[in-house]
C-alpha cells in the first residue's frame, strides 16, 4: 500500500492506526498535545503483557502496569471506573494474563469513541497526509 494510501486507511479505524508503526507514533504524537498518551501506553503495554509467557515475568509486568497506571496517584493514571480499578486491585496479587482485560477494554473504546475521531480532525493527522500526498506526486510527476 502506497503511504498516502496508509494514512487514509488510518481514518477507518483506531486498530489501522494502533497496527501501524508510522500511525501509531503519529496517534501518540497527538495524544501528548492533550495531554492523554497514557491511554495509547496502557494499551500497548497491556498487549505486550498478553504475550508474555512464564510466570514470574506475568507477576513481574502486571505489578509494573499496577503500578504505573491503575493505582491512585500512578504517575500515569488511567481513567477507568471505581469497579475495573477495585477488581484489578483486589486480584493483582495473583494476576491472570487477562487481569487488565476489562480495563484496556475500556480505554479502548475511549480512544476509539473519543480521541480518534479528534486525532482525524488534528494538524498532526492532516500533515501527515498531506506529506505522502506530495511524496506519491513526486514519483508519479517528476516533472512537478
Amino acid at each position: 500500500r502506497s503511504n498516502s494510501g496508509k494514512t487514509m486507511a488510518w481514518s477507518e479505524s483506531v486498530d489501522t492506526v494502533l497496527a501501524d508503526k508510522e500511525g501509531l507514533a503519529a496517534f501518540r504524537t497527538f495524544l501528548k498535545s492533550e495531554f492523554s498518551e497514557e491511554n495509547v501506553e496502557f494499551w500497548l503495554a497491556c498487549e505486550d503483557f498478553k504475550k508474555t509467557k512464564s510466570s514470574p515475568k506475568i507477576a513481574l509486568k502486571a505489578q509494573k502496569i499496577y503500578s504505573d497506571f491503575i493505582r491512585a496517584d500512578a504517575p500515569k493514571e488511567i481513567n477507568i471506573d471505581f469497579h475495573t480499578k477495585n477488581d484489578i486491585s483486589q486480584n493483582i496479587s495473583e494476576p491472570t494474563l487477562s487481569c487488565f482485560d476489562a480495563a484496556q477494554s475500556s480505554i479502548y473504546c475511549l480512544m476509539a469513541k473519543d480521541s480518534f475521531p479528534r486525532f482525524l480532525r488534528s494538524e498532526v493527522y492532516k500533515e501527515l497526509v498531506r506529506k505522502h500526498q506530495d511524496g506519491n506526486q513526486k514519483r508519479w510527476l517528476p516533472f512537478l
